[in-house]
């Protein structure tokens, strides 16, 4: 491929067409990438998207930026299970916090007794 092209968009279709012929012909990624007229990458990157997600991964667009870092909205139910959770969780902490060091106190005292 000639450097000069970016962003070339292939069709689903075409990768499809790619990948299966590579896997039927038991063609390498370079020789496959020189067959077509693509990079070597971009063929790993097509059969590796056809393995894992099938033909139909090829319709979902990957290019651009993917999340802008902010969290999503959740359901409101599960929020409030959430919140609900959280301090239940931080009551419990403060329990166990509470009862080891009415346990150590108490070994303390224990110790005392037999001196």
């Amino acid at each position: 491929m000639p450097k000069g092209v970016p962003n070339k968009k292939y069709t689903p279709e075409f990768k499809k067409l790619v990948v299966e012929t590579m896997q039927e012909e038991h063609l390498g990624y370079c020789e496959t990438a020189e067959r077509f007229g693509v990079r070597h990458k971009r063929v790993q990157d097509w059969e590796r998207i056809y393995l894992s997600e099938g033909p139909d991964g090829f319709a979902i667009e990957r290019r651009g930026r993917g999340s802008t870092g902010r969290p999503r909205k959740l359901p409101k139910e599960v929020e409030e299970d959430l919140l609900a959770e959280v301090q239940r969780l931080r009551a419990e902490n403060e329990y166990l916090k509470n009862l080891q060091a009415l346990v150590l106190e108490d070994e303390r005292r224990q110790r005392r007794k037999r001196r």
